[in-house]
């Protein structure tokens, strides 16, 4: 097994051992194989793209994904992006998304950064230690009382409260204080983004996520999650929405069986994996399906 297999298989690993966390879906099932999007998305009214291993990979798209969503449209179909992106401003998204040939609407875009914002309008005032790189920290958060999470014990001990947001430049002894932090003084732990990995071009990054649910097995103290799987991040996007369409005419398509295809699942949508791209590039994607006992209603090579 090369190194991209085995990242990958201990990706999957990871997000095996966290299960009991996730929300629970109906098991069972078959899917059908497709080459890509176009020959199974004809029942569909809206489609929901996941981002990392779909439309793009680390800072380069896919091919064919951005001719993909202009064929969806011209089919009269709504298309929108729910990505568990956290980590910098929606502007900095968009900007990319153009740079890359995406010609999405800010509205069409649903990020779980933006799903964090929207769970903290209802949370009392608290002093949040944040996880995120210094250079994002200015734009959407500026009405939140932060400090970032950095090398000072201080900062962890100030916080009544901690936000995981981006794991950039996040660091092991950040995290073992943290942890130290918690186990000291349980608080609150929102998490802007569930996912445990990311595909780049140079692999997996870790991601938010990761550090979360190893801070809950360390420390028993059980993360909030805010992004895919869990139904708030669907509901912000279907809410853009002129009406809320039936669940079975909604297609979710992602590359990871725990975020995106159990999401769409516990939603009531279909959904479609996509394997070429993403957290399952390069493995055996049955075995893996049925490690998971998350079954797509679609597998697809590529969009």
């Amino acid at each position: 097994m090369d190194a991209a297999a085995k990242e990958r298989a201990w990706a999957l690993d990871a997000y095996l051992a966290v299960r009991a966390r996730l929300p629970a879906a109906p098991s069972g099932g078959s899917f059908a194989v497709a080459e890509n999007l176009a020959d199974i998305a004809d029942p569909y009214d809206v489609i929901l793209l996941d981002a990392y291993g779909v439309l793009n990979v680390g800072e380069a798209p896919i091919p064919g994904a951005a001719e993909r969503v202009a064929e969806f449209r011209a089919a009269g179909k709504k298309v929108m992006v729910v990505s568990n992106s956290a980590g910098y401003p929606k502007r900095l998204m968009m900007e990319r998304y153009a740079r890359l040939g995406f010609d999405f609407a800010p509205e069409e875009v649903v990020t779980s950064r933006e799903a964090l914002l929207h769970r903290l309008a209802d949370e009392k005032r608290r002093r949040w230690g944040l996880m995120l790189n210094e250079q994002y920290r200015g734009e959407e958060l500026e009405a939140l009382e932060t400090r970032l999470l950095g090398d000072r014990p201080e900062d962890y001990d100030w916080a009544e409260g901690f936000l995981l947001v981006g794991s950039d430049g996040w660091t092991e002894a950040r995290q073992d204080q943290l942890e130290a932090a918690l186990a000291k003084r349980p608080r609150p732990v929102l998490v802007g983004n569930p996912d445990i990995v990311a595909p780049r071009e140079g692999g997996l990054s870790r991601e938010p996520g990761h550090f979360a649910h190893r801070l809950a097995d360390r420390t028993g103290v059980i993360p909030e999650f805010c992004g895919k799987p869990f139904p708030p991040i669907y509901d912000l996007a279907l809410a853009r929405l002129s009406a809320r369409p039936d669940p079975a005419r909604v297609l979710m398509v992602g590359d990871t069986l725990h975020t995106d295809i159990l999401g769409g699942r516990v939603m009531g949508f279909a959904t479609a994996l996509v394997t070429d791209y993403g957290s399952l590039a390069v493995m055996d994607v049955r075995a893996a399906i049925e490690r998971a006992e998350i079954v797509p209603e679609f597998v697809v090579a590529r969009p």
